[in-house]
This record gives structure tokens, sequence and C-alpha cells, in this order.
């Protein structure tokens, strides 16, 4: 019988110490789990805060773009005013010299005509 109670001693201690050794692999594996859950969480939090400055900065580069935008288009209409300034500015000068041309052809035949209208009005007077 001592072999019976010895043999029984020896299972309960074995039994012990499997339980023993298979709750101190549970608390490493939930410690380790306790610890990556933590970490998922901690890195959870910074990802959202990182999302909401993203989304910050986003819209202040969409107004800092729109307002770039806007500076372009009025240098745009700006330049564009400027070539038809320039183009009216060659029309006038075009125009200048056709009337330059036109007075200096009627200085030119004026002249013939004074001379041509004056002897005509001396001999029939």
């Amino acid at each position: 019988m001592s072999t019976d109670s010895d043999s029984a001693r020896r299972t309960a201690e074995a039994r012990a110490a499997v339980a023993a050794s298979l709750a101190s692999v549970g608390g490493s594996v939930d410690t380790e789990m306790r610890q990556r859950a933590a970490d998922l969480h901690a890195n959870s939090n910074a990802i959202e805060k990182q999302e909401k400055e993203l989304a910050k900065q986003t819209a202040a580069l969409a107004k800092q773009s729109a307002q770039w935008q806007k500076l372009a288009d009025t240098s745009t209409k700006k330049l564009n005013e400027i070539g038809d300034i320039q183009n009216w500015a060659e029309l006038i000068e075009r125009d200048l010299l056709v009337l330059e041309e036109t007075v200096r052809l009627v200085d030119e035949a004026a002249p013939e005509t004074a001379s041509g209208a004056s002897g005509a009005s001396g001999t029939s007077g």
C-alpha cells in the first residue's frame, strides 16, 4: 500500500508541477498579450492624433493652394490686360502713322493746289 500511496503522492506532485508550469506559461502569455494590447491602444491614440494633425495640415495646404491659384489667376488677367494695352497701342501707332502719311501727302500736294487755286483766282478777277 505504501507503493500505492507513494504513487498517488508522485502523481499529485506531478499534477501540481504541471499545473504550476501551465499557470506560469499562461501568466507569461497573458502578460505579453496585455502588453501588446496596451501598445496597440497607445499606437491607436498616436495614429488618431496624427490623423487629426494631417487633416488640419491638409486643410491649411488647400487654403494656401486656393490663395496661390487666385494670385495666379489675377496675375494672368493682368498680363492679358497688358497684352491688350500693347495691342491697342500698336493699333493707335499704326493709325497715327497712316494719319501722318496722309498729312504729309496732303502737305506735298497742297502747294500745287494752292498755286493752281491762286493762279485761277488771280486771272479771273
